[in-house]
């Protein structure tokens, strides 16, 4: 242990999880420019890992998530919880699909590019669309009811896992003082499945080096030069998102997005180096949890905005087909625009859950409004990698600030521990 601690009692800086993966986030890149068929290689190591979060996701969803509503004051405040997440998603995922459709309409990254639908491979983006095709609402609600209450464990549906979870939190309350052994042993389920998250994080450094190093050798830093309009315009877009409105909405909670950043920095950068929001969520529960979240609210805002608070998605949403639009040259009336604006709200939700999500929900979209070529996606398949990786930082970035917000709503926040989490001395006071 004296070789892991300084003299101060601070644990040695190579020990910090979100420095490993910083590091590892650099030598993969390194790895992927100087040796891309290396860097090809990484890819069953990344999934492996991915594989062994998405392994844990439903058990700490479902203990999470029973465990807080069996302890909470009564079922009416699960449905007000419940409410409250949706219409607070509703609105900001609304303003990030505005927010998207402005910047396209200033900055144009697609003007000028003049390409002609006719030429584009519309065979390359034909199983985005076929999937589209069959992420109908009808078909999105059927797929919450699993077919046994066990299989929602095995599936590796989250909003199955949460069906579940809710019912059997609901029964357990209802059942009242002769279910509290089962509340217990919930609990202890609890501190040994986040113990076993706990042992797969410390593998996060390999993942986080073998996607980035497998992103950078398969699809190469060169096919970002072609598109590099779109995909800075995208990044910005998405950091002035965070800064302003997740921003201004932290500020009237209470708190500083800035300082959420930092204290969330190592769950941001396995992120960045996935590509994955699902690899930070176990992680992200445990963290608001030790912010002074009470469980039962984490537990269920958490899974809910992993479907419906894809703010990072419905940016890119807008902001991508109006970018195709630009590119293929189709001029777009404010009306036909805001009809984009209105299918992506619904496409947006009826494609959650699905892996690629982002593309897929686009092509979703794009199929409903004829007027832009669904086939000019094929214009950013290239890029899509490195835009999924701000899609999904901006997504878990709004996911932890609705789930302090709504918790303080709720009354269900401790801000000692917040403000001991985030070092915000004095701003509980200040609040």
């Amino acid at each position: 242990m004296g070789k892991e601690r300084s003299a101060s009692g601070r644990t040695a800086w190579w020990r910090h999880l979100y420095l490993q993966v910083l590091i590892a986030i650099a030598l993969g890149v390194l790895l992927g420019a100087l040796r891309p068929e290396w860097g090809s290689a990484m890819k069953p190591i990344a999934d492996a890992f991915i594989k062994l979060i998405k392994m844990v996701i439903a058990p700490v969803i479902f203990l999470t998530l029973t465990s807080g509503i069996a302890h909470m004051r009564g079922l009416g405040e699960l449905g007000r919880v419940a409410l409250r997440a949706l219409g607070y998603f509703v609105v900001v995922s609304s303003l990030a699909l505005i927010i998207g459709m402005i910047v396209a309409n200033v900055v144009q990254p697609g003007a000028g590019l003049n390409i002609d639908p006719r030429t584009l491979d519309g065979a390359a983006v034909a199983d985005y669309v076929d999937q589209a095709h069959h992420a109908s609402i009808t078909d999105f609600l059927l797929a919450i009811i699993p077919t046994t209450p066990l299989s929602a464990l095995t599936d590796g549906s989250i909003l199955q896992v949460l069906f579940v979870a809710v019912l059997t939190g609901i029964a357990i309350a209802l059942v009242g003082e002769p279910a509290t052994p089962v509340v217990d042993l919930l609990d202890r389920l609890s501190v040994i499945v986040f113990r076993l998250v706990a042992l797969i994080m410390r593998l996060a450094p390999i993942g986080a080096f073998a996607a980035m190093a497998f992103t950078i050798g398969h699809y190469g830093i060169g096919v970002l030069v072609n598109l590099a309009g779109l995909v800075a315009t995208f990044y910005l877009t998405s950091a002035l998102f965070v800064l302003l409105v997740l921003g201004a909405i932290a500020r009237v909670a209470g708190f500083s997005i800035l300082r959420l950043l930092i204290y969330i920095k190592g769950e941001l950068l396995i992120v960045l180096g996935t590509s994955s929001s699902e690899a930070a969520l176990p992680p992200l529960i445990a963290r608001l949890e030790v912010a002074g979240c009470e469980p039962g609210v984490v537990g269920l805002v958490i899974p809910l905005g992993y479907s419906f608070n894809l703010d990072g998605t419905n940016i890119y949403m807008t902001l991508a087909a109006l970018f195709i639009a630009q590119a293929c040259g189709v001029e777009l009336s404010l009306g036909q625009q805001f009809a984009l604006f209105g299918v992506a709200i619904i496409s947006s939700k009826g494609a959650a859950g699905v892996t690629g999500s982002g593309f897929i929900t686009l092509a979703a979209t794009l199929a409903v409004v004829p007027s832009v070529p669904v086939a000019g996606m094929a214009l950013i398949l290239g890029v899509d990698r490195f835009m999924s990786e701000c899609r999904a930082l901006t997504n878990i970035i709004g996911n932890a600030v609705a789930t302090i917000v709504i918790a303080r709503w709720e009354g269900a926040l401790d801000e000692d521990l917040l403000t001991a989490a985030l070092g915000q001395q004095g701003a509980a006071a200040s609040a």
